[in-house]
């Protein structure tokens, strides 16, 4: 069952702010361009069929307990099930799979359809066949954070390899690392992102810029 933890009320109304007025939307974006971002797909079924979309908000919160956290727009098509599940599945993608990010970032796309390939956890949730890596997790709150809502997940569950460089969005595109000859990563640009989404970034229903 979905537990809710009673914690600090989030400043969703800017009351906090006093006189100070917040950047506007393209100075927000402009900003975050240049901030590099891991990309996943999360994927969840509350009982009517497989959604998922494509995400760069994912970050790891808490060891003792293992918590990841992500965002999601409530006019997001995947919001109805991520909104309602008690667990859902993160697919970590890697370098060379732009085109998985680019497929469950696009509006109206029939996501699960050819070429995706996909199949089922013993425990029910939908699972990327190609993703190198992915954690099962249960949801154990959702906050609302401005025209979002913030999904808190325990891990429960982990599985794939871990001889795989990340594919990372930033600056407008796909990308991930080149490690070089002595060993210090950089970026290298692979790919650009697709320009059909259903916000502005890779996440179809997350907040990158």
């Amino acid at each position: 069952m979905t537990t809710s933890h009673p914690g600090p009320r989030a400043d969703t109304d800017g009351s906090r702010r006093g006189e100070e007025h917040a950047v506007d939307a393209e100075v927000f974006r402009s900003a975050f361009r240049r901030h590099p971002a891991g990309v996943v797909v999360i994927t969840a079924d509350a009982g009517s069929g497989p959604v998922g979309f494509t995400a760069s908000s994912l970050v790891s919160v808490s060891l003792q307990p293992p918590l990841i956290a992500f965002t999601i727009t409530t006019g997001a098509s995947s919001w109805p099930t991520i909104g309602s599940v008690e667990s859902l599945v993160v697919n970590f993608l890697a370098a060379g799979q732009a085109s998985i990010a680019r497929c469950f970032a696009q509006l109206g796309a029939d996501r699960f359809s050819e070429p995706t390939r996909w199949s089922r956890l013993p425990t029910g949730e939908p699972v990327l066949d190609e993703a190198p890596g992915h954690l099962r997790v249960v949801v154990e709150n959702r906050w609302p954070v401005g025209d979002h809502r913030l999904v808190v997940a325990c891990v429960v569950d982990h599985a794939g390899r871990s001889d795989y460089e990340p594919l990372i969005y930033h600056d407008g595109g796909y990308t991930t690392v080149d490690r070089g000859h002595g060993g210090d990563a950089s970026l290298q640009r692979r790919s650009s992102a697709s320009e059909d989404l259903e916000l502005p970034g890779p996440d179809a229903d997350g907040s990158r810029a």
